[in-house]
């Protein structure tokens, strides 16, 4: 398996094409290059500068995801002789984990002290709702936070790698209205790809197993919990995943039925059945915001639809994770070199506004200190700390916490 990449800049930290690790290591030896950043590692060149190279156009695709968002470096090369798309070489694949859970969990603390106190301390209060205007755009903070995470990286991945595109995976074009101006009523409702959407949404929700013998890697079929015969319907709620033999032993029966020497099972397939699409909602509200963020860049951006992604991923044998989905973005005739290793971006959040301490019934218990910096540094900035005696001898890396007694 190869490498991850070093990203390299000339002098006047303008970015050139990314290097091999064995490639940094003589440049970083003979000196004729200088450490400018270690997260994510990139070199500065001392002797070179990009007018004096020849520096090849990246493409960074991205695939945004609720708990996390897959981003992938190609580079373009020549049409394939098929005609489906330029050949691409994968550069370096990256999954951006995002934080909206703990930022939502969060709030809603934050809003659990906030009425304690004023229950406790302003009886007299009287009740306000929807008093508070928001403006046009608005997104809640866990949502947001997910896009301003996409639009941070990419930022960051400018300055580092010469790009010349992006593309992204976005809500899919109107394609029936395009072909039908007149579709209207249930048709429309139901559209060309009745059944495609059904099936990659169960497939992900019940984890590509069949859901009563929990078997993987062989093709599965839609299966009704409650079965039509029995007044079942065909809301998504009511739809499961079985392979062949299952599907055909439970025939028209009722899942307690079927499962009535499994009831932890059946219980737990009417748990999924029943989840809600938290996720699927926050992908929904973020994809069209991060497409017209990312067009702010001044680079032209591109975007492709979910079902051609699969498409290009079944087509080229690949394995499905964030950032090899990242890399299927968009019209592609071929994937080379994509069996790389994935960096993962952690994001980490940047302190927060609350001074105080509390107690696991709200009250403080203790106060932060006034700064958030203590002889330099801070709470979440990677160190190495030398010990040179004691329990903790040797040289450690990692994330520091700041004390105020320093």
């Amino acid at each position: 398996m190869q490498q991850l990449k070093v990203f390299v800049l000339d002098r006047h930290k303008k970015p050139l094409d990314p290097c091999s690790r064995k490639r940094a290591h003589k440049l970083l030896s003979k000196g004729r290059a200088r450490i400018h950043k270690r997260f994510p590692f990139t070199i500065r060149l001392v002797d070179c500068l990009v007018e004096d190279s020849v520096v090849h156009p990246l493409t960074l695709k991205l695939d945004p995801g609720s708990k996390a968002t897959g981003a992938a470096l190609v580079l373009p090369l020549d049409e394939t002789q098929d005609g489906d798309g330029p050949a691409v070489r994968v550069i370096s694949l990256f999954e951006i984990r995002h934080r909206g859970a703990a930022i939502s969990k969060k709030l809603e603390q934050r809003k659990n002290y906030r009425r304690r106190r004023r229950s406790a301390n302003l009886r007299y209060r009287k009740p306000r709702f929807l008093n508070r205007s928001r403006q046009k755009g608005w997104l809640p903070p866990s949502v947001r936070h997910r896009v301003d995470s996409v639009l941070s990286f990419t930022s960051s991945i400018m300055k580092s790698v010469p790009l010349l595109a992006i593309a992204v995976e976005t809500v899919r074009f109107d394609t029936q209205k395009i072909l039908n101006p007149e579709i209207s009523g249930t048709e429309y409702q139901q559209g060309s790809l009745l059944g495609y959407e059904v099936r990659e949404y169960l497939l992900e929700k019940f984890g590509r197993k069949c859901s009563y013998c929990g078997k993987d890697g062989v093709p599965l079929q839609i299966d009704h919990i409650v079965p039509k015969a029995g007044g079942g319907s065909d809301r998504v709620s009511n739809l499961t995943l079985a392979c062949a033999e299952c599907n055909r032993k439970k025939g028209s029966l009722d899942l307690k039925t079927f499962l009535a020497r499994k009831p932890e099972l059946a219980k737990l397939i009417l748990k999924r059945a029943s989840a809600p699409l938290r996720d699927a909602a926050a992908v929904n509200a973020t994809r069209w915001e991060i497409f017209n963020r990312l067009k702010d860049t001044d680079l032209p951006v591109s975007i492709g639809s979910g079902g051609l992604t699969k498409f290009n991923r079944s087509r080229f044998g690949i394995p499905k994770s964030h950032a090899l989905d990242a890399a299927c973005v968009g019209r592609i005739g071929e994937l080379q070199d994509w069996k790389l290793p994935t960096a993962v971006v952690s994001c980490c959040g940047r302190g927060q506004y609350q001074r105080t301490k509390p107690d696991r019934f709200g009250f403080p218990r203790l106060l932060f200190p006034s700064s958030k910096d203590v002889r330099g540094f801070r709470t979440g900035d990677i160190v190495r700390a030398d010990v040179p005696k004691g329990k903790h001898v040797g040289t450690h890396v990692g994330r520091v916490a700041v004390r105020g007694s320093g």
